[in-house]
């Protein structure tokens, strides 16, 4: 059927009944295997295993109107987090029940602005996004879904910001706040990287690595050279342009492809989990000596 390969596998019953099926033969597909009901009235087509886009299809096509896809899910559908849900989160402007495999957040509105098309699917934009995953998910989730939001380009400072402000009773807002006001941090220049690792290294008597190295054409914070161990000191504001990003990962690709292990540490890491640090940086020296 056509339509259900449009919508990745699932129809509605009411678009079934405009294509001149009758309740009866809906019946008898659904008897037969032909049609397997997910939600009701929602059925996939012919098939078990749905695509990707599939089970957030489905659930759009339950809620049938006023609604997005919202929270972990749309962070998946975003790319913000990698690992696609157990389950799919809807939005919804109206009462709607949930059902296993689906989570439904009644909302009195949705602001336009709060949301987009992705993947062709109505989903919670980018912003919005991050305020209702801030309610569930773990500081580290939070911090690294906003991290990839601004590398990936689809969220500002001031796009958050203004969600934020149209969004103050809901209960992930306080939370993304206190993430953004974590931010404000100190971020370490290059020189202060070097001497924090530094004192860490002598205070922990390991060997003293070569600092501000060029190392196959990239320069290196710090390298055990017989140890082939490369370590980065990243700020914590690591969010920069996508570009940036990207070559800080192709210069740790070739830096691996040659056969050296890099290890990137944080400010934050330095100033609070120095045993940590040096416990990491000692196991690594030790088994690549």
């Amino acid at each position: 059927m056509e339509l259900a390969e449009a919508q990745h596998g699932f129809v509605h019953r009411s678009q079934i009944l405009a294509l001149g099926i009758s309740p009866g033969s809906i019946r008898h597909r659904r008897d037969r295997g032909r049609l397997h009901e997910v939600f009701p009235a929602v059925f996939a087509v012919g098939h078990t295993a749905p695509t990707p886009l599939g089970p957030p299809t489905a659930a759009l096509l339950y809620a049938y109107y006023d609604t997005a896809l919202s929270h972990a899910i749309a962070a998946s559908l975003w790319g913000m987090i990698t690992s696609p849900p157990p389950e799919v989160t809807l939005t919804v402007m109206r009462r709607l029940r949930s059902r296993p495999g689906l989570r439904v957040h009644q909302v009195p509105a949705l602001d336009p602005r709060d949301v987009r098309l992705c993947h062709g699917l109505p989903v919670t934009a980018p912003a919005r996004t991050l305020i209702d995953l801030a309610a569930d998910a773990s500081t580290p989730t939070l911090a690294q879904a906003l991290n990839e939001a601004r590398v990936l380009g689809l969220v500002t400072d001031a796009e958050l910001h203004e969600a934020l402000k149209r969004a103050p009773g809901r209960t992930g807002t306080q939370r993304l706040r206190a993430v953004l006001a974590d931010e404000q941090g100190p971020v370490l220049t290059r020189s202060e990287g070097e001497r924090k690792l530094r004192r860490l290294i002598a205070r922990a008597e390991l060997p003293m690595p070569v600092f501000n190295i060029w190392l196959h054409g990239h320069l290196v914070d710090a390298l055990w050279t017989e140890a082939k161990v490369v370590v980065e000191v990243d700020g914590y504001r690591v969010h920069g342009p996508r570009a940036a990003f990207e070559h800080d990962r192709r210069r740790d690709q070739r830096l691996a492809a040659e056969g050296f292990l890099v290890l990137r540490i944080t400010w934050r890491q330095l100033e609070e989990e120095p045993l940590a640090v040096v416990g990491r940086l000692a196991q690594a020296l030790a088994r690549r000596a």
